[in-house]
């Protein structure tokens, strides 16, 4: 089995984190977006991953190495390939279509889940849904009896449906699905003056293929800062038994520390209280501060701070006293100084 993985936008939503850093690779409780989508898709794929290709943008040497590390840490094969024009969905999997073989699982890279994860493979493929309150910003499926799926619309502006796609397919054979690709984008056919997945998986629908629904019990966005504020949490409530014990180079000191948190190595807490739902990167430094439901990446300072709901980037400081803030990379925030 092989996972593609389109990732080439860089995030304008989640700005300014984003300027330096592409957003799969905004770490989440300590980890990558990226990686932990293909390693939640790994676990439960029930047979070895024999390949991961990334669909990237002009992200540069230093984000291609990290995303193959990735890769062979799953003992995977990992291949890049770059999505130089954003011309939909369909068009992103084309540029991966020499990995386009067998069965694969496309996973877009913006989005976390836990899921009941059943790769029904009496199927043609199976498509991951969610309820949604707003279906007209999604592609979205309707259902026969039997729960197949009989429609793929692309962002309806009339309800149709509130069962949205999040990002996730299986498919049986690569190979036909890149041959509607293919169709679509040989004549043409665009939807939002885009080329989209759902019109391939329509034609496949329409030829006889049979769609199965898979079910997420939670699908977690990284859209903007208050959802990927939103989602460490939750991956750190989810998964809370993995971070109850610090490394050993972090330095805890007179401080409380309320699970659950992610403590990073090389970390510093001084005279603070630090949680719940708080992510410290490795080598970020705390003193004298409240901080909770907060995500702070590496190498960042925090002095006097008491914050809540905050996301802050790498190599950032932040010195006085706020409730809310989005500070990104190399960003330096003094309340103290005096003019």
């Amino acid at each position: 089995m092989k996972i593609i993985v389109p990732m080439a936008g860089r995030g304008s939503r989640l700005r300014p984190h984003t300027l330096t850093v592409p957003k799969p690779l905004i770490p989440i409780a300590g980890k990558p977006i990226v990686q932990r989508l293909v390693e939640d898709i790994a676990k439960v794929a029930g047979e070895p991953i024999e390949e991961i290709a990334f669909i990237i943008g002009d992200f540069g040497c230093e984000v291609e190495e990290k995303l193959l590390q990735i890769a062979e840490k799953l003992g995977a094969k990992g291949s890049i390939y770059v999505q130089d024009e954003p011309l939909g969905t369909a068009h992103a999997i084309k540029c991966a279509e020499e990995s386009m073989q067998g069965d694969v699982v496309i996973a877009f890279a913006d989005t976390l889940f836990r899921a009941d994860f059943d790769l029904d493979k009496n199927s043609d493929g199976v498509i991951w849904v969610k309820k949604v309150e707003d279906p007209s910003a999604f592609g979205v499926v309707k259902l026969d009896d039997y729960g197949f799926i009989t429609d793929f619309i692309e962002k309806p502006k009339d309800f149709v449906s509130d069962l949205a796609i999040i990002g996730i397919y299986y498919f049986r054979s690569a190979e036909k699905l890149m041959e509607e690709i293919n169709y679509i984008m040989t004549n043409d056919i665009k939807q939002g003056n885009e080329y989209q997945l759902t019109t391939a998986l329509e034609n496949l629908r329409e030829k006889g293929a049979k769609f199965s629904l898979g079910k997420v019990d939670d699908w977690m966005d990284c859209g903007n800062k208050n959802a990927t504020v939103e989602t460490n949490g939750k991956i750190l409530d989810y998964e809370r038994h993995e971070f109850m014990i610090f490394p050993d180079t972090a330095k805890i000191e007179n401080s409380l520390i309320i699970q659950p948190c992610f403590i990073g190595e090389n970390v510093v807490v001084k005279n603070s209280k630090i949680g719940p739902c708080v992510s410290l990167g490795n080598g970020t430094r705390i003193e004298n501060s409240n901080i909770q439901n907060s995500l702070i990446q590496e190498n960042t300072l925090i002095d006097h701070g008491n914050l809540n709901n905050s996301m802050i980037g790498n190599s950032a400081q932040y010195f006085g006293v706020s409730r809310e803030i989005s500070l990104g990379d190399f960003s330096v925030l003094d309340f103290h100084s005096k003019a």
